[in-house]
């Protein structure tokens, strides 16, 4: 059996790392891509392997072309191919439109926006037939909470596209989709709110807590499994039902 391999972009920490570590579960070789964090990259990829499976860590920046290229080559080259690739790197930064600092926001389009593109570009270049594509959005964009709105635009931009690719990609037999966390008890999340800011979120899904870094492993896991290939073109809301 030529073995499945995944490429998972923010796969070091948070949401990204849970995907890692599920998708290796499922004897993905995975390939584990940070931006600047070598230390919590090889973390990741040391639970891998401690566990049984295989997973190496790549250097990249998903808004850079030619780091990008160079980490699908590194994948390519270790593992003969792709069949899995997930984008879950991006960064957000909130304050109100008429306070927002525009560097602020060329970086979070930068990283959210460009940063997507120039791997769906990769994975529409490169993905085996039966493979899939997964972008991370957000459910901020049906929120629409005050001080969230750059942050919404540029994943705005993240779901515009996964319609689009999908029917761009017809006949390759690769699927393209989004998942939507909503609140999801990651250190970025948490970070900088106090208990009763984080009580407040956990309390709005009708299944009143948080969700976790393992429910939305959980969602992408579907969606890059046979059991999901008929699913394509869409943005899953994985938000315990706040919208």
């Amino acid at each position: 059996m030529t073995t499945r391999v995944a490429l998972v972009t923010g796969g070091s920490r948070g949401i990204g790392r849970a995907i890692a570590l599920r998708l290796a579960a499922e004897k993905y070789a995975v390939v584990v891509n940070y931006a600047g964090n070598a230390a919590a990259a090889d973390a990741t990829v040391a639970e891998i392997t401690t566990a049984g499976g295989t997973a190496i860590p790549v250097r990249g920046d998903v808004a850079d072309e030619a780091a990008m290229a160079a980490v699908f080559d590194t994948a390519e080259a270790r593992f003969g191919g792709l069949d899995v690739v997930v984008n879950a790197a991006g960064i957000m930064t909130l304050a109100p439109v008429a306070d927002l600092d525009l560097s602020v926001l060329d970086r979070m389009y930068r990283t959210n926006a460009r940063g997507t593109f120039v791997v769906a570009q990769q994975a529409a270049r490169r993905l085996r037939g039966g493979g899939a594509l997964v972008t991370l959005s957000s459910s901020v964009l049906g929120l629409a909470m005050p001080g969230y709105a750059a942050y919404a635009a540029s994943k705005g931009a993240v779901e515009a596209l996964t319609l689009i690719l999908a029917r761009e990609l017809r006949g390759r037999d690769v699927t393209v989709n989004t998942v939507a966390p909503g609140p999801t008890a990651t250190e970025l999340f948490l970070d900088g709110k106090d208990a009763d800011t984080v009580a407040r979120l956990a309390s709005q899904p009708p299944l009143e807590r948080l969700g976790t870094p393992a429910d939305v492993a959980e969602v992408v896991a579907f969606l890059t499994s046979p059991a999901g290939h008929w699913v394509n073109g869409q943005t899953l809301r994985a938000n315990g039902g706040i919208i």
